[in-house]
């Protein structure tokens, strides 16, 4: 498989998004196999005003939800997160975790998204408290202290909203989205999960597209 040697992804996605944690395993292989640094943006799936309380029917939702992901993926959930009495599903929180990480240590913003993912999931631990991160924070190999001083007194909050509004601006209408970019074009080479195999099918096409056509310097580069 060959892979244009600028090619970066660009991954749109929320650390509350069940795909996303179902994606999670096919991007990191992809990533490994193929040495692609990867620039997340945080999409926004219930955020702020968007939030959505853990009623009964929105838990019936979620059961469903997540038990149709872990069937296609094989992905572990614990659905004790699903019993939490006064819970509401906001997504901001862990969203403005990843950003807070991406501003400290760019190159883990990936990895803690993902860490985030399988506490959420698979461990039934409260993302949406910000007290829940300084654990994973160091686990991943960062300074919690320096991490809470990002997430609390910083522009974490702006620039999240930033992410939310940016992928919105790329036509983002679901997560996982994921693309490729040569610096100066953005390919989109999925919307919703798909197998690795797809995906590096995808990607090689990406690759040779870019390499075949030369960018239009009218255009400006993505931002």
């Amino acid at each position: 498989m060959q892979i244009a040697p600028n090619l970066r992804l660009v991954y749109v996605g929320d650390p509350m998004c069940s795909w996303c944690w179902g994606f999670a395993p096919v991007l990191e292989a992809l990533t490994a196999r193929h040495g692609l640094p990867v620039d997340v943006i945080v999409g926004g799936l219930r955020p702020g005003p968007e939030a959505a309380a853990l009623d009964d029917s929105m838990r019936d939702y979620l059961r469903g939800a997540w038990t149709q992901v872990r069937e296609a993926t094989g992905q572990p959930f614990d659905f004790e997160s699903l019993e939490r009495d006064d819970w509401v599903y906001d997504t901001e929180i862990p969203a403005m975790a990843v950003v807070a990480m991406r501003r400290l240590q760019p190159e883990l913003a990936l990895p803690f998204f993902v860490r985030v993912q399988r506490a959420f999931y698979a461990e039934a631990v409260d993302v949406t408290l910000p007290e829940s991160f300084p654990p994973l924070v160091a686990e991943i190999g960062a300074d919690p202290g320096a991490f809470m001083t990002a997430l609390t007194e910083g522009p974490a909050k702006d620039e999240t909203w930033n992410d939310f509004a940016l992928a919105r601006q790329m036509g983002v209408a679901g997560f996982p989205t994921l693309f490729a970019t040569d610096q100066q074009r953005l390919l989109q080479l999925t919307y919703g999960y798909r197998p690795l195999a797809e995906i590096e099918h995808l990607l090689t096409a990406a690759s040779r597209r870019f390499e075949e056509v030369p960018p239009d310097p009218a255009k400006p580069e993505p931002s």
